[in-house]
Parts: structure tokens; C-alpha cells; sequence
């Protein structure tokens, strides 16, 4: 990446912040990740709110709305993108990387690389939103992991007859922004949804939207103590570390990181919702922004207000 740069231009570069985007406040679950792994990068965030979910829009749309989000976050000058969104990821990656000329790191990946190597009984569970579900990427990823495991030698006994099991929980990400974390419809809705994963005997159970973490305590007490919830977080940010050092792009300035956040809804509204994502403590300064604004290479910054 930084081949026949100036010494400058590379420090520069390096300096860039990462860019991490989400239909709305279920990525910052990564980011939390993301700092946690990497305390001296800075980090913009977009929560596309105004336009969530995007488990129930077409695979155009939600392309569509993954290239404004990307165009948007190059126009903060970011050295990498990180689509927090499953939904995102599992239809639009292919597309972003291509147009985005820096790094790009998805979310499905390492959560399907983490489920091969914990699963004892060979039995994948999934949970994802209704587009990630129908995309079918999940479940290749997961294949495509077991195949380099079993290659490999790596928990090579417990996935040489893989299953994998999909669900659909659409109504989560709404419960999610809602604030409805665990109360007794969120319990019912979710014994519906995770009835036939228990009954197929699965050990691990990838939560496969960025929402649905916040969700855990409940879904782990409707699975049980013997199902290991997957949340690819962490995976993620190691991800990241990954391919920011193999690009040279890790940050080596010892000043203060910064952290922005955008959003395309109401600002203090996402402020409000992000602490529990966040771990504690309210992101502060968040600016709206009109994504439609950005339909093109050319859009500048002119849909960003305060």
C-alpha cells in the first residue's frame, strides 16, 4: 500500500482512520471490538438508522445503500472499511471491495471460521436476518472454513460431517433498536424462532447480524448452557489488525485516536441508543448525514449537517 510513497505520505496514510458501517447501532458492537484490539487507531462510524433494516430490502438495495455508505466514508479520508452489517456483507461485499480502493474486512468470515473450530458435534447453527439468511453466504463461508480445517487437520473429526442449520429472525433488529433486550414478548419471539435449532442439537450458534449480541442473555438462556454463542466481534478486529498490518496501514503516531460517529437519522436518538452497544459511555458530536447524496465517485460531503 505504501510502495513508492514519501515517507510522509505513509505516515499520513497510517494516520487515516478506519471506517465502520452498519444499517444502524448493531455495529458498534464491532467497533467496541475494534477498539479494544486497536486503542491507538481512530475510527469513523456511520448507522445508516433512517434506513434500517436492511435484512427485509432487496439484494439491489441494500448494494445501493452499501456503496453510498462506503462513498461517504471515503470522503472522511478513511485507509479501511468495515461493513458491520451481515446483511451488507453477505450481499455487497464483492461490490465494495471492488469500488473502494483501500482495505475492506466483512463480518461473516471470521464468525464462520470461529463456529468450525469451537462446534464438538459438527452441528452449525445460524440466526441472521432474512436477506443474509436467503444469500446463502453464511453457509458457505462455514463450509469453505471446514474444508480448510479439515485440510489442515484442525478439529478435523467433529466437522467431517458438518451440518449447518439457518434460521431467520427478522424481528430482532427491531426489538434491538427498540429497546426491548429482555422482557417477555423478546422471550416468546425468540423460543418461536430457536424451537427447530434446539431440536436439531446444534453446540454452536453463530449470531449473524451485529444486532443480535445485545440480545445474548436471552438467546443463550432459550438455547441453553450446552450451545456456545458465536459473536464475531473480536474475530473481526483481529481481522482487521490482519490486514491493516499486512498493508503497512497500522498506526504508529503515539497521539490521542479519534472516534466520529454519523448517522442518517436523529443524531442525539443514536447517541441515546448506542451505550449498551458501546459498553458504557455516550458517543458525543454525532452528525447527521443524507446518504443519498452520495450516488456517485464524484459526491463530495454536501449531505453532512449538524
Amino acid at each position: 500500500m505504501t510502495e513508492g510513497m514519501t515517507d510522509r505520505a505513509a505516515t499520513d496514510m497510517r494516520n487515516r482512520p478506519i471506517g465502520v458501517f452498519d444499517s444502524g447501532i448493531g455495529g458498534l458492537t464491532v467497533l467496541r471490538e475494534i477498539w479494544k484490539e486497536l486503542p491507538n487507531e481512530s475510527t469513523v462510524y456511520f448507522g445508516d438508522s433512517g434506513r434500517y433494516p436492511y435484512g427485509t430490502k432487496s439484494h439491489d438495495t441494500i448494494v445501493q445503500y452499501s456503496l453510498q455508505n462506503m462513498r461517504f466514508l471515503l470522503s472522511r479520508n478513511v485507509k479501511m472499511i468495515v461493513i458491520a452489517c451481515n446483511s451488507a456483507g453477505a450481499h455487497a461485499h464483492t461490490e465494495v471491495r471492488r469500488s473502494a480502493g483501500v482495505p475492506v474486512v466483512e463480518v461473516i468470515t471470521p464468525g464462520a471460521e470461529q463456529a468450525v473450530r469451537e462446534t464438538r458435534n459438527g452441528r452449525i447453527g445460524i440466526i441472521a436476518t432474512r436477506a443474509t439468511v436467503n444469500s446463502g453466504l453464511y453457509r458457505e463461508a462455514v463450509l469453505g472454513a471446514a474444508d480448510r480445517l479439515i485440510a489442515s487437520g484442525d478439529n478435523a473429526e467433529a466437522i467431517s460431517n458438518l451440518t449447518v442449520e439457518q434460521v431467520a429472525c427478522p424481528l430482532f433488529v427491531s426489538l434491538v433498536e427498540e429497546g426491548y433486550w429482555d422482557n417477555r414478548a423478546t422471550r416468546l419471539i425468540a423460543e418461536d424462532y430457536l424451537d427447530g435449532l434446539r431440536a436439531a442439537g446444534i453446540d454452536v450458534l453463530v449470531l449473524g447480524c451485529t444486532h443480535y449480541p445485545i440480545l445474548g442473555r436471552v438467546i443463550g438462556e432459550v438455547m441453553g448452557p450446552s450451545v456456545r454463542l458465536i459473536d464475531s466481534g473480536a474475530s473481526v478486529a483481529g481481522k482487521v489488525r490482519s490486514a491493516l498490518r499486512d498493508t503497512d496501514l497500522l498506526r504508529t503516531e503515539p497521539s490521542a485516536p479519534t472516534y466520529r460517529f454519523f448517522t442518517s437519522d436523529d443524531p442525539d436518538m443514536f447517541e441515546q441508543r448506542a451505550l449498551p452497544f458501546l459498553g458504557g459511555g455516550r458517543p458525543a458530536g454525532t452528525r447527521y448525514v443524507a446518504t443519498d447524496s452520495f450516488t456517485g465517485p464524484e459526491s463530495g460531503v454536501k449531505g453532512e449537517r449538524k
